[in-house]
């Protein structure tokens, strides 16, 4: 008995050791895939920007250059990026939003400070874009391109000479000959503009009087619509398509009869912006890619790549002189000085614009 007592004794501690070995094995397992796993996020840098707003070849470059891989994911509004911040599901690590809903952001504490010790080629960039109200000192972001918003005009069917102020469009000669964008502030902006209002108007009276007078408008919208503008515009479909800098430079490169303009009585000046958001995991990454982005010669490429224009002067002043010397993408002091920014209007005057501007699409 006692021979088959130690006899069954080894067994169990034979099994004892077995088990032991085989857990620690599953542990050390668990363990080197936790750190592959974590050097993997270390190598990754997951970026939210715009649809086609960066040349492929650029992140391919990086790639190469840094060791890091690019998961490159787009949004198509502020909104819809903003939400995707806010739940938080995918640990994005730069984003490029609009001046316009910086301030929300802020205040939803959605962005983190910037380092500029840690970012090289900042004193490249124009000095007219920066240290705007929006973000006083660049504390959050940057400029990555900026651009107008502006009249694209098919000469064939239109008078140039017939648009250049705001005002015009309300003629009975452009009756269902216009296009107009799908978003409450650049179309309801007409209006403001043709009336002298700020584009940031928040008193009620005011804008209620700009929803006013885009109701004479309707006779000659013939949609309302987004990137959709784009192609009536190149195919000849529509003579006048409002719409942003850099997609009038791609519909002009498909169809020169297609000139734009920015009217007199008015306009808009834009940045979108790289921006670091709290949900970033790879901060050395984010660096080293605003970094790589702010180098002239990428700069340079980029712009030539995305068509609008860049806030990067070392860049500029390498790109083709007919392009720089065109005051349509890159306007004079005096045009830029009569130009609006875009503001944060605040959510409630923002509902009031979205509620109008909805209430007027449905009047069409």
């Amino acid at each position: 008995m006692k021979r088959l007592g130690i006899f069954f004794g080894g067994i169990t501690l034979l099994l004892a050791v077995l088990f032991g070995t085989r857990l620690w094995i599953q542990q050390a397992q668990a363990t080197s895939s936790s750190e592959e796993a974590a050097g993997d996020t270390k190598q990754t840098l997951t970026i939210f920007n715009w649809g086609e707003y960066i040349d492929p070849e650029l992140i391919a470059k990086f790639e190469q250059e840094s060791g890091y891989h690019v998961i490159y994911s787009t949004f198509d509004s502020n909104e819809g990026m903003e939400t995707k911040i806010k739940q938080g599901g995918t640990s994005y690590d730069l984003v490029f939003p609009s001046e316009s809903i910086i301030p929300r952001m802020l205040e939803n504490e959605l962005l983190i400070p910037l380092d500029h010790q840690k970012i090289e080629g900042m004193e490249q960039l124009s000095s007219f874009l920066m240290n705007q109200s929006f973000d006083p000192n660049n504390q959050y972001s940057l400029p990555y391109f900026w651009g107008t918003l502006g009249l694209m005009v098919n000469t064939e069917q239109v008078d140039v000479k017939d648009v250049q102020r705001w005002d015009d469009l309300w003629h009975p000669r452009f009756k269902n000959k216009l296009l107009v964008i799908d978003g409450s502030r650049e179309t309801m902006g007409i209006s403001m503009q043709s009336m002298g209002i700020s584009l940031n108007e928040k008193n009620r009276e005011k804008v209620e009087a700009t929803i006013e007078k885009l109701d004479t408008l309707r006779p000659n919208v013939q949609a309302v619509l987004t990137d959709e503008i784009k192609t009536l515009m190149i195919q000849g479909d529509a003579p006048i398509g409002l719409g942003y800098s850099g997609d009038a430079a791609y519909v002009m490169a498909e169809n020169p009869a297609i000139k734009y303009v920015v009217p007199e009585d008015g306009g808009v000046i834009w940045t979108d912006n790289f921006a670091i958001p709290r949900t970033v995991k790879n901060l050395d990454g984010a660096y080293a890619f605003i970094n790589f982005m702010l180098r002239t010669e990428n700069a340079k490429q980029n712009a030539e790549y995305v068509g609008y224009a860049t806030p990067h002067e070392g860049a500029k002043a390498l790109l083709p002189k007919e392009l720089t010397e065109d005051e349509v993408f890159y306007p004079s002091e005096t045009a830029l000085a009569q130009m609006e920014h875009y503001e944060y209007l605040g959510q409630e005057t923002l509902e009031l614009y979205n509620d109008l501007f909805l209430e007027w699409k449905m009047g069409l």
